[in-house]
């Protein structure tokens, strides 16, 4: 699909951070930075904990159980943010002093998502626990924390998705996104809900003297901040003012070598520099091999590998996630060639896509779907839904959503204008999942693209970049492509800055046989430049004596030497 590259626009009259590069004025000003106190990162510019509703209830239930040393499980969800959280509740009720505390991750093949009926009934036999916290999920589980009430159990849901009109009976919930909660930060994930909840707990021990009764140092709960910023990396949620926070300490941390074993044995593994990790590091290379463990097979190897503190031991485990990944990749793969064939059927048929896109082949993997769906949105750029079978008559559902559209509600619209069409669902703006009948999917793929078309035109379904503007050839710099990388940590809703402009080619050659090098020029000034994955019927067009690319500005480092490489998201000849 050709891709149209717009300026964004810039209040020129706001004369904001004059200390600056004028290049990172312009690209603070293009994402809503309005303040100095925006770019602070700070520990102490987090937002405190106290305002987080429920957030005393669940520190007396957590202190109950920890002060009489009760079982107490973790029940995690399938991805990286499920993981992370749990991992960072572990640790921490650990550090506090837990003896007894264990960890439960519903297999997504076995339970589906989130506290079930059925997994309380696992978790009664193999922990008999006393309380049950969840971690990414627990919002929709109505009738799984009805089971564990009805057992004795306790329970503390930590969730960040969006909840229904009714909430489970739980003895506490912590979500920033449940009804009449002022947490001002509504795009946290998981695992910054988790590390709240913990941060609440560790004041109120400290307050009660519990450290020094039990001889326990006091915990540093930084020590947790590597895996809150990998959680909040690879959930994508918007990075606002808080969510940067955490990541950026994060990085800090990886980047000091006081990280996890389990982050530095996937940071080696990928052949990535832990001193100079970014958030894509985390983003592209560790999220996806944690992830393929919940998708393929079971995320307990995964945490495991995360809550290991023996860098040997880590290191077999996350080749094992490794071979894991490799094995997602061929299905995925797999999975994509027969969703875009399926698609080019429908466009010859039908002259147009549907701007809802919804998809099914019985043969699919349950556990690639949600990825599936993420490379057919970003390829077409409408919203899809892909779907695999559970058993014989129930489907699963995988959505994603392009900004604009968020997909959560799209479910809950459908929900009430074709009551008993779908199932369960939940989730949030840009991601959500949801049963559905085998039998009903065909009315449910007209409904969904009935609600998608009229909430957007055809042109809002255009492929578009939003660029920063041109550089100057005195600006493609290496001191600007450093302050670039330093100055994020960027992401969904902070996005990393783009440019664009005309370039004469002097050079290009094909790498592995789908990226294209080249060697670009620009006011007599010779740069670097890569496009990934070139459509290689185009490229290299040696007739082409010009360019007009789309890029983001890199630091490609060989040999100890640095230098200015351009990142090509989109290259079309120049008029």
């Amino acid at each position: 699909m050709q891709k149209k590259i717009i300026k964004r626009t810039l209040d020129t009259t706001a004369l904001l951070f004059p200390h600056l590069n004028p290049v990172l004025q312009r690209v603070y000003l293009a994402r809503g930075v309005k303040s100095d106190f925006e770019l602070e990162q700070g520990l102490e510019y987090l937002l405190p904990y106290q305002s987080l509703l429920d957030i005393d209830k669940a520190v007396t239930c957590l202190f109950d159980a920890l002060s009489q040393q009760k079982n107490i499980l973790i029940v995690g969800d399938f991805d990286v943010d499920g993981a992370t959280s749990t991992v960072v509740a572990i640790r921490a009720l650990r550090s506090f002093g837990a003896k007894n505390v264990a960890f439960l991750v519903p297999n997504r093949f076995a339970f589906g998502y989130g506290l079930t009926p059925e997994l309380v009934q696992v978790a009664v036999k193999e922990f008999n626990p006393a309380l049950i916290i969840t971690v990414d999920n627990g919002i929709a589980n109505h009738a799984g924390v009805i089971a564990a009430k009805e057992s004795g159990i306790q329970v503390i849901i930590t969730d960040h998705h969006l909840a229904a009109e009714t909430l489970p009976p739980a003895d506490a919930i912590i979500n920033p996104n449940q009804p009449h909660d002022p947490f001002p930060s509504k795009s946290i994930a998981g695992v910054g809900v988790i590390f709240y909840v913990m941060l609440a707990l560790r004041r109120h021990l400290t307050d009660c003297q519990w450290f020094t009764q039990q001889a326990i140092p006091e915990p540093n709960m930084s020590r947790l901040l590597d895996l809150v910023a990998l959680g909040t990396v690879a959930d994508v949620v918007a990075l606002d003012h808080n969510n940067r926070i955490f990541i950026h300490q994060g990085l800090r941390r990886i980047r000091a070598g006081h990280c996890v074993p389990g982050i530095s044995a996937l940071l080696e593994l990928a052949n990535r520099n832990p001193k100079r990790v970014i958030a894509a590091d985390l983003g592209f290379v560790v999220a996806p091999r944690l992830n393929a463990a919940g998708r393929l097979d079971d995320m307990s190897l995964g945490i495991e590998s995360l809550l290991c503190d023996d860098l040997l031991r880590a290191r077999e485990m996350v080749k094992v996630l490794d071979q894991l990944n490799d094995e997602r990749r061929v299905i995925e793969q797999d999975m994509q060639e027969q969703a875009l064939h399926f698609l080019k059927k429908i466009q010859l048929d039908q002259k147009q896509l549907p701007r809802g896109i919804c998809l099914f082949n019985p043969e699919w993997h349950q556990g690639v779907i949600g990825i599936l769906a993420a490379r057919i949105k970003d390829r077409l750029r409408r919203p899809v839904i892909a779907f695999a079978l559970t058993n014989e008559t129930e489907l699963k559902g995988s959505a994603r959503s392009i900004s604009g559209v968020h997909i959560r509600d799209v479910l809950a619209q459908i929900a009430t204008q074709y009551p008993g069409l779908m199932g369960k669902f939940g989730g949030h703006a840009m991601a959500a999942g949801l049963t559905l009948p085998r039998a009903a999917f065909t009315d449910f793929a007209q409904a969904f693209d009935q609600v998608i078309s009229a909430q957007v035109k055809e042109e809002d379904l255009q492929q578009a970049l939003l660029s920063d503007g041109e550089l100057q050839s005195d600006e493609l710099t290496l001191e600007v492509a450093e302050l670039l990388r330093e100055a994020g940590p960027w992401g969904q809703a902070f996005p990393e800055p783009l440019f664009d402009g005309v370039f004469e080619v002097i050079e290009q050659r094909l790498l592995s046989g789908k990226h294209l090098k080249m060697l670009l020029m620009k006011d007599e000034k010779i740069f670097e430049a890569i496009a990934f994955n070139t459509d290689v019927n185009q490229w290299p067009n040696h007739r082409c004596k010009q360019v007009n690319i789309a890029y983001r500005m890199d630091v490609n480092e060989f040999r100890n030497k640095c230098k200015v490489q351009l990142i090509v998201e989109h290259l079309e000849v120049a008029n």
